[in-house]
């Protein structure tokens, strides 16, 4: 197996990829009817949106596999985004950089692969729009003109959302009242004026004179280390225990 080489440009580009906030999202249908429309058109089994992160491909839309990512060495779309044709593998034992891939020999046991890069306004490419099949095929030319214009297409998409997480940003931004820190609900981070999200110890360090000590709640203790509090508990019993053998034991007790 050979692994694709790491682009020239793959800080921007992995910067790129980052400012669309997609990695890890749920389905969505604009995507989904997208791969459906690919498996259908190229009549495969198998159509993904896969978007190459730095250490893995991760599927945001898929046709006929379950998994949600894969290594990046494993990775067809790897070596497809190095260039802005389109990779099409007819028969991947065939060819000496899959052969012996373990998407190959394994599951799903590709065989044929077509990937279209999936490209922003500033030519960089961030993932593929894909077809897979089992056995050995082809497209013709009706079908790689259609998968062009539907990777086009999810990069609209993107670019859509990209745009409207900044314009949401920004009002945000105008009407936050003075003093007023944005805040993530779930992780408690906070952002900064770059839009950067960080902890909000470190928020406050670098705009106060406060210092930060850090422990442990009661209810953090409790979630992720029982078996201390179990502990603990059965420490004090111990020592409850010996306590009250203790006082049987002292002269004049009566029992």
């Amino acid at each position: 197996m050979q692994p694709a080489l790491i682009p020239k440009n793959e800080q921007e580009r992995l910067k790129a990829l980052s400012e669309y906030r997609i990695l890890g999202t749920r389905p969505e249908q604009s995507y989904d009817d997208i791969t459906r429309m690919a498996s259908l058109v190229c009549r495969t089994p198998i159509a993904l949106m896969s978007l190459v992160d730095s250490n893995r491909q991760w599927f945001k839309s898929k046709v006929g596999i379950t998994s949600d990512e894969t290594p990046r060495d494993w990775s067809f779309c790897a070596h497809a985004i190095h260039t802005d044709q389109p990779l099409i593998v007819n028969d991947a034992l065939n060819d000496e950089r899959f052969v012996d891939n373990p998407l190959v020999c394994g599951d799903p046991r590709i065989r044929f692969y077509a990937g279209f890069p999936l490209k922003n306004d500033q030519a960089h490419r961030i993932g593929t729009l894909c077809v897979i099949d089992r056995m050995p095929n082809h497209l013709s030319e009706d079908q790689q003109q259609i998968m062009e214009a539907l990777a086009r297409q999810v990069v609209v998409f993107l670019d859509l959302r990209k745009r409207s997480i900044k314009l949401l940003e920004s009002f945000c931004r105008e009407n936050k009242p003075p003093g007023m820190i944005s805040t993530c609900s779930y992780c408690r981070k906070a952002k900064d004026e770059q839009g950067q999200w960080i902890y909000l110890d470190q928020f406050l360090s670098h705009r106060t004179n406060l210092n930060f000590s850090h422990g442990i709640c009661d209810c953090c203790m409790e979630e992720h280390f029982p078996e201390v509090i179990e502990a603990w508990n059965a420490g004090l019993n111990t020592a409850e225990h010996l306590s009250e053998s203790n006082e049987r034991m002292q002269p004049g007790h009566v029992s």
